[in-house]
């Protein structure tokens, strides 16, 4: 299995910034780490194991990209306004950089954005905010009202990385029509604290006409060997296998 480190100084966030890559063709895949956690993580916690036969096979190519959470939505010290600026910093840094690097290694137009925990946000939030750019958001075991990180705070750059906030009131609607042309797959387990939330989603996406699916399963389901589980199921590398 083909697998690279890469690193460079992002102008954009003002410091270096780390990645994996794994797999030599296939879908590009945008792979966002849990809660403050690192570009290393999926590999460590066996989600690239996991994964293997789409790898393997040219079905997919991950990009395991670090994150900055530490720095905007869970950084205390700072005002809400600027988590949220920090935070937009960062998705001008995906747009930016990751996904022209990308491009540059795998021409595939296809992208999807998976995450578990924290980085379920931020992987369906990107794919919302830049449906030009994404197929298919899978958010595994997610939260998708960011309200809580950003202490009520209505600042305008709060609103537009809050899904349950911005998509609310989307009417454009050439934005409606490359949001209904998403795939959108959400899984969470009954008993994880965020499950509602994750109902509630399902129900905006409803009434937005938004197509998605909602997979509800037995127990907490919040932790590594049933995201394991999950994305086998859900990143649709395998053509035999339905989301």
């Amino acid at each position: 299995m083909n697998r690279e480190y890469h690193r460079w100084y992002s102008p954009l966030l003002g410091r270096d910034m780390e990645l994996l890559l794994f797999g030599h063709a296939g879908a590009r895949v945008l792979v966002f780490p849990p809660s403050m956690g690192r570009f290393y993580d999926w590999e460590d916690r066996g989600m690239i194991a996991a994964l293997q036969p789409h790898l393997d096979n040219g079905w997919v190519q991950l990009y395991c990209v670090d994150s900055v959470d530490a720095e905007s939505w869970y950084n205390q010290a700072i005002a809400p306004a600027e988590r949220a600026r920090r935070h937009s910093q960062y998705d001008q840094y995906l747009v930016d950089e990751v996904l022209p690097f990308s491009l540059s290694k795998n021409s595939n137009p296809y992208l999807i954005t998976v995450g578990a925990s924290f980085g379920a946000y931020h992987a369906v939030n990107f794919g919302l905010r830049h449906p030009e750019h994404a197929d298919r958001l899978i958010g595994l075991s997610g939260l998708y009202d960011i309200s809580r990180f950003a202490n009520g705070s209505a600042d305008d750059t709060v609103y537009f990385n809050n899904p349950m906030a911005f998509l609310a009131n989307e009417h454009e609607p050439e934005r409606l029509r490359l949001l209904r042309e998403l795939e959108i797959i959400l899984a969470i387990g009954r008993d994880d604290a965020n499950s509602e939330n994750n109902v509630e989603f399902a129900n905006l996406l409803a009434r937005q006409r938004i197509p998605h699916v909602l997979r509800l399963w037995d127990g907490w389901a919040h932790d590594w060997p049933y995201w394991q589980r999950m994305v086998q199921l859900y990143l649709g590398g395998d053509p035999d296998v339905a989301p």
